[in-house]
């Protein structure tokens, strides 16, 4: 039995018994039956309102749950569709008020996620608003009336994480190029003069639109002052060149140079009018001295003739280097000239050095094999001749390989440039296969005039007998005396033998020629 239940019976006792105390009372008292049955009647009517007003407000409180449940099903509806999420699932055999306070709860749980979801909505619009304001840029399509699903949330924070990155890259290139672009104004000596121009220059950071058209138009003024200060220092390293080359044709006096050093830098305005007024002077002072000039020309271009290997005829072939005639049309053709052999100098200068290498190179070579025919290099005097094998050994091996280098890169311009690549007024590896051939016709005379030397030497001893040596100082050696040694000569020139000595010095000396002959032989010519 519930508590309730018997609270009941218990009431109902209480009852019974407070009755019983009334009638005792009345007993007692002697009150008639009709005044009982009244008071009886009262103490119903009373007992009776009581539960009447109990019941009634039970039963409003019951009509009130009923009501709530109805509101509170039909508000978790409308939210549930709102936030997108599953109906609420009611409880099977629960009761009323424990069915209103589930149903009341849940409805306070999605109205505050709802409440969130908004003010979330209405924050990440203002800041799209303020990015896209700043960016130039329309705002995110979102539906403000409605609430939104945390998938659409999600994906409005995304783009408004983007729009941040965004704006802080552009306002990084921004700066970027505000301080490129007030560099090269400051050092163009430029006022800004358009409105775009003095915002950037002079308008607050945070308040220039940063969008792509802004962005493109700050990158195009950046080239076009880049290119003008580009064009400006170009133009005035021209005018320092001719300033400087001027100064060596004139010989200008370095005490007489010191006073310009100061626009020697830079490519101001000022800078740049300086500079035109000194190259006007010294263009003044060239025409004065026009002879000294062209002089000062000429050494430059029989340097640039040499570094070219230029030919005798080729040389020949600028007739104005050899008038003497100083006017001003000869000292332009010498301009013109020297501006031509210079390009021409430049455009081929990576031949022109493998050229003079292996010229170098082949300076060393013969140097070499000129030492190595020297009797005296036997002296070996502070280990220089093991030194000079060793360097020369090395020139052998380098030589041939910097010759395929050469004729490589040779063969190769020749197709480009569809002409041939002359040195000293013939194809370079025709005077290459020339030098070697000399270089073989030059030891081959030298060694028919050492046999004929050695053959004239020994029939003069066969004759005459040989020349009395010092000998050599060993330890433990005793040298033979010159009496004996002419005696056994003699002897031998008479039965028609030669003498061991003299066979053995022969022998080394035709092995010194030989062994010298094979250093010296040097790699086959291409």
């Amino acid at each position: 039995m519930r508590r309730s239940e018997v609270l009941a019976e218990e009431s109902i006792v209480c009852l019974q018994k407070a009755l019983i105390h009334l009638r005792e009372i009345w007993e007692l008292i002697g009150i008639p039956e009709e005044q009982r049955l009244q008071r009886t009647e009262v103490v119903k009517k009373h007992i009776k309102d009581l539960l009447d007003r109990m019941i009634a407000e039970e039963e409003s409180l019951r009509e009130r749950l009923l009501k709530s449940i109805s509101f509170c099903q039909k508000e978790l509806s409308t939210l549930c569709n709102e936030l997108q999420v599953k109906p609420f699932q009611e409880e099977k055999e629960t009761t009323v008020l424990q069915l209103e306070k589930d149903l009341r709860t849940q409805v306070e749980l999605l109205r505050k996620q709802k409440k969130e979801r908004k003010q979330e909505l209405n924050l990440l619009q203002e800041q799209d608003q303020e990015l896209c304001e700043i960016l130039c840029m329309p705002t995110y399509d979102v539906d403000s009336t409605s609430v939104p699903t945390l998938e659409e949330l999600n994906l409005f924070r995304q783009h408004v994480a983007t729009l941040r990155e965004t704006k802080e890259s552009r306002h990084e290139q921004f700066v970027s190029i505000k301080k490129q672009i007030i560099l090269c104004m400051e050092e163009l000596e430029h006022t800004p003069d358009t409105s775009f121009e003095k915002d950037i220059v002079c308008e607050d950071e945070s308040a220039f639109c940063l969008s792509l058209e802004n962005i493109a138009t700050l990158q195009k003024l950046l080239q076009q002052l880049e290119i003008k200060k580009s064009k400006n220092e170009a133009e005035c390293e021209g005018l320092r060149a001719q300033i400087r080359e001027l100064w060596d044709r004139l010989q200008i006096p370095e005490e007489e140079r010191e006073p310009v050093a100061a626009i020697m830098t830079g490519s101001k305005a000022k800078v740049r009018n300086a500079l035109q007024l000194e190259v006007d002077r010294l263009e003044e002072l060239k025409m004065q001295n026009i002879k000294q000039v062209i002089e000062t020309i000429r050494v430059e271009l029989a340097q640039f003739w040499d570094q070219c290997f230029y030919s005798k005829e080729q040389r020949q072939a600028f007739a104005p280097y050899y008038s003497e005639d100083y006017t001003e049309n000869l000292l332009h053709l010498h301009d013109a000239e020297i501006i031509r052999l210079r390009n021409y100098y430049e455009v081929h200068k990576e031949l022109f050095e493998g050229v003079q290498k292996w010229e170098e190179s082949w300076k060393l070579f013969l140097e070499f094999e000129r030492k190595a025919s020297d009797p005296s290099r036997f002296t070996n005097r502070g280990g220089n001749l093991l030194k000079e094998e060793k360097e020369r050994a090395k020139l052998q091996k380098t030589l041939p390989k910097l010759e395929e280098e050469l004729k490589a890169r040779i063969e190769k311009w020749e197709q480009e440039q569809s002409m041939a690549f002359m040195v000293n007024g013939q194809k370079f590896m025709e005077y290459v296969t020339e030098q070697w051939e000399l270089h073989r016709l030059e030891k081959e005379k030298a060694k028919q005039e050492r046999q004929l030397k050695n053959k004239r030497q020994t029939e003069a001893e066969m004759l005459y007998g040989s020349a009395p040596r010092t000998p050599s100082k060993r330890p433990g050696l005793t040298p033979n005396k010159p009496g004996k040694v002419r005696k056994s000569v003699i002897t031998s020139m008479c039965s028609g033998k030669k003498t061991p000595r003299a066979a053995r010095l022969r022998a080394n000396k035709e092995n010194m020629e030989l062994n010298g002959s094979m250093l010296s032989e040097g790699p086959v010519p291409l």
